[in-house]
């Protein structure tokens, strides 16, 4: 079985056309349109998605560290003898 002749395709139309109406068959086409469209549109989301949350941490730098352990030590105080 290969694929269906002009003559089978013509057939299929009429039959559609008698199913549904001259008037229905714009709107049935525009609604598989705006169908495969969202479709295709949260797929490439749904890649974006992915891909960012594969993306490395955030990896603080030495000076981030050097200020955070500063600020969390304790505070102690020095007095000189004179």
């Amino acid at each position: 079985m290969g694929m269906p002749g002009g003559t089978e395709l013509l057939i299929i139309f009429g039959i559609i056309v008698l199913l549904f109406g001259a008037k229905k068959i714009p709107e049935l086409a525009k609604g598989i349109g705006k169908g495969i469209k969202n479709f295709k549109s949260e797929m490439k989301e749904e890649d974006s998605v992915t891909v960012s949350s594969e993306a490395p941490k955030k990896v603080e730098t030495n000076e981030q560290v050097a200020t955070n352990t500063t600020s969390e030590a304790p505070k102690t105080t020095t007095t000189t003898q004179a």
